[in-house]
Formats: C-alpha cells, structure tokens, sequence
C-alpha cells in the first residue's frame, strides 16, 4: 500500500448504541419521511445541537439544514471559532455528531442519519475520501490486486462504499474490528 492510498483520519467511534425497531417504511436502509416528518427530525436535531453548543465558547452560530445526496440530513454550523467543534483530525465533531445522532434516534423511536458538519469541513473530507476511493479502484483494476485503505471511521467507509458501489470494475467490503475496521477494494 502505498502514501497515496492512506489519508489522516480520526480513530473510529464505536456506535454501541442499542437498536431501535423502525416505526417508519424503510427506503433501503433508511427511513422514508414526508417533508413535515423530516422537519420533525431536523427540529430535534437542531434542538439537540444548540443543547450542546451552549457549552463550548464558539459565540453566534448559525445551523443550515438540508438534504444530502443519499437522503441524511446535514446540519451544517458556520459561525467564528469553531475550530475547537471540529477538533484534531476531526474527532470532535465526529464525537458531537455520534450524540447528536444518538439524542435524535432516542427522541423519534427510530433512526434517521443525521450529519452535524462545520463549515463544510465534512465536505471536504468527503471529496478527498471519493478521491482516494477512485484513486484505490483503478489501481485494483489496473493491477488486478486488493487495495487495502487505511482503517476509517463507519462514515468514512460508507462515503468509500457508496463512491465505488456504481464501479462494475471493481467491489468493496469492510474488514477488521473496532478501529481497525477498513475498506478494501476487489477486482472483479
């Protein structure tokens, strides 16, 4: 493996929540709403995060809120200082998004992915995970060989899985355990 197929990422947050029973029809793996249900979801999402920024000293902030390309909801913060919402390599923001995801699924009885982003620092991230996930299915293809990437939290993968799931050259499956857990890309 080579420097170019490894990316700074944070360590892996263990998702031990317990599972809740859908109360809502399924769209895949995920819950189908109406515009006034995900309104609900949103409210309770963003109540939840203005809950918790009370105690960070980040001053006015501001939480857009919108659909994301595979149906989660973003909430994205802008404001000064958010540095510290982010943290090193991430880590605190994927922390705040963990118990922002854990507080709304307890408030509506089922889940609905929720991503808590900061200035579209999760944006960026996604782009340079979609790079490297192209970068690993040519070289897969090309070397008819297993590209192992570097271990990734459960975002981070799904954002590899669902780059790379349209690639008839190639597929994808996550191995290891806990922070070790990573994506390698298959040759067909």
């Amino acid at each position: 493996m080579s420097e170019e197929d490894i990316i700074e990422a944070p360590e892996e947050i263990e998702d031990d929540m317990e599972v809740v029973e859908d109360a809502k029809p399924s769209y895949g793996n995920q819950v189908e709403l109406t515009e006034e249900e995900l309104d609900h979801v949103a409210d309770v999402a963003i109540d939840a995060l203005q809950g918790i920024l009370k105690y960070f000293d980040v001053g006015e902030v501001t939480i857009d809120e919108y659909e994301g390309d595979e149906r989660e909801l973003i909430l994205d913060i802008t404001g000064d200082n958010l540095a510290i919402l982010i943290g090193r390599h991430g880590k605190t923001l994927d922390a705040l998004q963990f118990i922002i995801s854990a507080i709304t699924t307890r408030e509506l009885g089922f889940r609905y992915p929720v991503v808590v982003d900061v200035e579209g620092y999760k944006n960026r991230q996604r782009q340079k995970l979609e790079g490297v996930a192209r970068a690993s299915a040519n070289r897969a293809a090309s070397q008819g060989k297993v590209v192992k990437l570097r271990p990734m939290t459960p975002y981070e993968r799904r954002i590899v899985h669902i780059a790379l799931r349209n690639d008839s050259r190639v597929e994808t499956a996550s191995e290891g355990e806990g922070s070790a857990r990573h994506v390698v890309v298959i040759p067909q």
